[in-house]
């Protein structure tokens, strides 16, 4: 079967042009912030419904920033070198979560210093906040037709215009199912009773590099990039696998420690 031909351009207003990609963004932190809104109403939340809208802004900057910069570095050093104004054309995409990711930690660190609480409680609060928002974003993918998988005969493969003749996993629904829809439900029931302070960061720091690792294999690898070892190994791999080691990690440090 085809993939659906959607427009990336939902629409103009004269010169300016609305994508869909920018839209799962606002879409993500709106998502976010009714989200955090309602863990902060309920009985002994350490943190206010203020304290939630400045999570969303600095948690928007750093996932702009290090998102943008994760991907530079990770995936297309040269071709910027030899393109540098195109680093700001955000509208074409190219965001790395794992810079995102870092980009995020950084800035909420800072912001934890600001109100005098550990980082860590910190990332256990907004946790659940985070998988629904990289759902949208995989969904902005697949409209955009841009991260599809391997080439596929299941029933479901898909044929995309952007990646040849042949039909091709959706991988991008499949992380959207998996790192987004998932993750939440996993992060949500878990944060529903009180937990050592960590364990839940680790969770789902460990959740989501298990499941990116899962669907590497059914995605197609960087064209610039390829496979990096082993005729499988790719750059998600390499990214992940430290996620889901330090991941599980921080859990076991946070539950025997028990603070």
């Amino acid at each position: 079967m085809n993939a659906p031909d959607i427009n990336p351009v939902i629409f103009k207003l004269g010169p300016l042009s609305v994508h869909w990609y920018a839209l799962s963004y606002l879409a993500a932190f709106g998502m976010a912030w009714y989200l955090g809104n309602r863990l902060a109403s309920r009985p002994n939340s350490a943190f206010t419904k203020d304290q939630v809208a400045d999570f969303i802004f600095y948690g928007a900057l750093g996932v702009l920033l290090g998102g943008r910069i994760g991907y530079i570095l990770f995936y297309k050093f040269g071709y910027f070198l030899d393109h540098p104004l195109e680093i700001f054309f955000l509208w074409r995409g190219g965001m790395s979560f794992h810079g995102g990711m870092l980009g995020t930690v950084f800035a909420l660190w800072l912001y934890a210093r600001h109100i005098g609480h550990s980082l860590l409680k910190v990332t256990d609060f907004i946790g659940p906040l985070v998988p629904l928002g990289l759902g949208f974003g995989r969904i902005a993918n697949f409209i955009n037709q841009e991260l599809w998988g391997r080439v596929t005969e299941v029933p479901w493969g898909m044929v995309f215009k952007t990646g040849g003749p042949y039909p091709r996993h959706p991988s991008q629904l499949y992380e959207a199912f998996l790192e987004g829809l998932v993750l939440f439900v996993i992060l949500w029931l878990y944060a529903r009773k009180p937990r050592p302070t960590g364990a839940l960061t680790g969770l789902g720091i460990a959740g989501y590099g298990v499941f990116r690792m899962f669907v590497e294999f059914f995605r197609q690898p960087d064209a610039h990039l390829g496979y990096l070892a082993f005729g499988w190994l790719t750059m998600g791999h390499i990214l992940s696998l430290p996620m889901v080691l330090a991941g599980i990690g921080l859990m076991v440090w946070a539950i025997k420690r028990k603070d």
